[in-house]
């Protein structure tokens, strides 16, 4: 039975309120360490991405049952020793599934249409430029999704209108649907015109998108980005873009994210450099990792955590009754 969570990052109010409708007690704790935390009388937590859960953490927190992550990525949490340990790990994909799909066809929309620039030419330049910024049309073009899980699924079904051709490619079989034909890789790379990440950060996606990727393509394509930055080699992209293999990139998310946070951004030539050529760039969108970001979404994903932990402590009560 759950009788007490800790709650590591500010959430919409009725998870505090629904589970203490359920009996469990909900301590929150926004601003500590969590080596200054005593995490050993606690049955779960519930976080965002602020902390990491790793496995010192795990070790001290010997009552755990449960680590809830609100949203899609589990990369924050060392997700092996966890599971080693009994405990069970709840995502809330489904919650921002819309969001990052709405956010993914709108960002393809704008570099498609030039809508940025020319929106950027006028305001900033006074310039009326029409044939420079000619768009090019959605319809009847090849997409290729990566990853068809929860975001990948809604992505295809809201494109499906626009009259386009729609492939899936995911590690696991039989993900295919109405909306999307499950393909090897191969296919993909023969195919597509446009790609889009919907994966999870793990071993076998980080770096996925290098120079030895991108070379396989027959065609020039569109590259989105929803997914996470350390699933596309900074370098490899900006050389892909300046040879023309990448018509274009929308990217909600980049490799060396952190350095945002850090006042000496440029001292990371690394990355710096590279980043310079993106952000001027016509080729490229930008947006700070808010694809799933939608006033809506918040609620969805708390609103979906909340369901999965009322639902395991239920079936941790059931088991203990037979016991």
């Amino acid at each position: 039975m759950i009788k007490k969570v800790l709650i590591l990052d500010k959430n919409h109010p009725f998870i505090i309120f629904k589970l203490k409708k359920e009996g469990i007690i909900c301590d929150e704790n926004y601003n500590d360490l969590i080596d200054k935390i005593d995490v050993s009388i606690y049955d779960g937590v519930i976080l965002r991405s602020r902390l990491k859960i790793d496995k010192k953490f795990i070790e001290k927190a010997n009552n755990l049952k449960f680590i809830a992550r609100i949203g899609s990525g589990t990369e924050n949490i060392d997700k092996n020793y966890a599971t080693k340990k009994g405990i069970t790990l709840i995502s809330s994909p489904e919650g921002n599934k819309d969001a990052v799909a709405e956010h993914a066809i709108g960002m393809l929309l704008c570099i498609m249409n030039n809508i940025i620039c020319s929106h950027q030419q006028i305001i900033t330049k006074k310039k009326w430029i029409r044939e420079n910024n000619r768009g090019i049309e959605i319809m009847g073009k090849t997409i290729g999704i990566i990853g068809y899980g929860n975001i990948g699924k809604s992505f295809a079904k809201k494109l499906s209108n626009f009259d386009v051709k729609i492939l899936c490619y995911d590690i696991l079989s039989k993900r295919g649907d109405f909306y999307a034909k499950q393909v090897n890789m191969n296919t993909i790379f023969k195919e597509s015109d446009i790609v889009s990440l919907h994966v999870p950060y793990t071993k076998r996606t980080k770096g996925m998108i290098n120079y030895d990727f991108i070379k396989k393509f027959n065609k020039s394509f569109y590259l989105i980005n929803t997914s996470r930055g350390g699933c596309v080699i900074t370098n490899d992209l900006v050389e892909a873009l300046k040879n023309g293999k990448i018509c274009g990139a929308c990217l909600d998310v980049l490799e060396y994210e952190e350095f945002f946070f850090d006042k000496k951004i440029s001292c990371h030539r690394k990355f710096y450099k590279k980043f310079l050529y993106l952000i001027h760039s016509n080729k490229v969108i930008f947006t700070p990792h808010i694809a799933g970001w939608t006033k809506e979404s918040k609620y969805k994903m708390d609103k979906k955590i909340v369901e999965k932990i009322i639902f395991l402590n239920q079936k941790f009560m059931k088991n203990d009754h037979f016991k």
